[in-house]
Formats: C-alpha cells, structure tokens, sequence
C-alpha cells in the first residue's frame, strides 16, 4: 500500500504573506519542500493553494497543483477537498507536508505513513520527539502529548502534562527541569486516512480544540485514535517569519 503527499501552501499570512514563495538559496520554499517530499516513498505528491502565483511557481518546477477554495477555515479542511476532487479512496492514506518547512525530512514523510499503514485502527499518525529543557517545557507554543503503551495519543496540550504535582513547583523554581520524569514535544506533520479527512469536516470544533487551539483535539473529541511516535530523525525548525527565513539561510550557507 502507497501513500501520497498534499503541501498545504496559501499565500496569505499574517506574519509573513507570501511565505511559499520566499526566496531560500535561489529557490522559492515551496520547492524545496516538495522536493524533500520528492525524496521520500510518495506515489504521487501535489501542491495545495488558493493562490494563483503559487500555483505558476509550483507548475513551473513541474510539481501537481490542485487549487482550492481561499475560505477553508483549516489546513485539514483545503486536503480534505483535495481528496475529494481527486476521487481519493477512504483508506487512501496522505501525509500533509507544511509548505513552511523547507527543510523537512524524508524519512519522517515515510515513517509517519508506514506507521499509519501498520496502526490499523489508527486514523491519523503523527510523531514526537523529546523535551530536554525546562523553557520549551513551560513554552505554550511548545505542544506536548502523552501516550499510552500502544503510543496511541492520550492527550495533546499546551500545558507541561504530565505534571509531577509534588516535583513541579520546587524544581522550576531552581530553574531546573524535574528529575525521573520524560516529556514529548509534539511535531506537526501528520498521515491521515482518508475516511478521517472526509469525516473531520463534518464535525464541529470541540470545546476542547478550542480551549487549546489545537485542531487534532477535535479529531480525539469524535473518537478517532492518532498512533504517536518518536520521530526517526529531528526535523529542523520551519519558517513562521522572515527572521525565520534568515536564520534558515545562514544555516544552509554554513553547510
């Protein structure tokens, strides 16, 4: 069973419109991402936008463009009508691959499908990596998620969970992180099935999803599973502003 990749990418963006087409070592980024994304298993890779001048760009380096309304209100709402108007199948699996993150690697665009693939009752995968510091642990832009011993998701929040009740308070006082405890950082890319996508836009946001602000909650909320996994390899961070894009740019020029 194959899998597919969908690259998200509008043009409009609050702290950095027209991000996808940033210039990134004389590429636009959005063809760097599809490139990483041409690099992994992926049967058939497509762009997703709204936005006309993206659409040209992706075309002129030969990627797939699907266009999509400019009023979907989620990134899982503009794959969602990409499935659909391509006639996916619901147990077709896609991996949504941010078009902010240039420099996403490949084997976690495999391994989030083939832990997909392997996790049948699974409806969405995702993966984690480990927090090592006591600033990302307290950073609510820092998404956290616990499992249980299957790695099936028990809960994603922007809260330090689980939180040592009798640890806690006296540890972060010294500045330090507690002691005997492990928490995972959430990492943004997802495999879904195509069922979920199909039922997702179905659903309302969940009070819970918006207490957090976390679309994936609305998924648990309906009582889909999502399998999470260590990531393979740490992807390196994506671009949100073009401070972002410069540090990016002096990272690639040291290499």
């Amino acid at each position: 069973m194959g899998f597919s990749v969908i690259i998200p990418a509008r043009f409009a963006s609050t702290r950095f419109p027209g991000k996808p087409l940033a210039e990134l070592q004389g590429k636009p980024m959005i063809q760097h991402v599809y490139e990483r994304a041409c690099e992994s298993e992926a049967e058939r890779i497509m762009v997703a936008t709204d936005d006309d001048r993206i659409a040209a760009v992706a075309k002129g380096f030969g990627a797939e463009v699907c266009m999509t309304s400019p009023d979907h209100p989620s990134g899982t709402d503009r794959l969602q009508q990409v499935v659909s108007d391509l006639g996916f199948y619901a147990d077709d699996i896609v991996v949504n691959v941010q078009g902010d993150e240039p420099l996403v690697p490949a084997r976690i665009i495999n391994q989030v499908a083939h832990n997909l693939m392997a996790e049948t009752d699974a409806s969405i995968s995702t993966l984690s990596e480990p927090i090592t510091d006591l600033e990302s642990l307290l950073n609510p832009n820092v998404v956290k998620v616990v499992t249980d011993t299957r790695g099936m998701a028990l809960y994603f929040s922007r809260a330090p969970i689980p939180y040592p009740r009798n640890d806690f308070a006296e540890s972060t006082q010294s500045g330090a992180m507690p002691e005997g405890y492990s928490w995972q950082r959430h990492i943004g890319i997802y495999a879904y099935r195509v069922k979920l996508l199909n039922d997702f836009v179905k659903w309302s946001p969940a009070p819970i999803e918006e207490t957090e602000c976390l679309e994936q909650l609305r998924a648990m909320w309906n009582g889909a599973r999502i399998h999470v996994a260590e990531a393979d390899e740490q992807p390196p961070a994506g671009v949100d502003t073009p401070e972002d894009l410069e540090r990016l740019q002096k990272l690639l020029a040291s290499r």
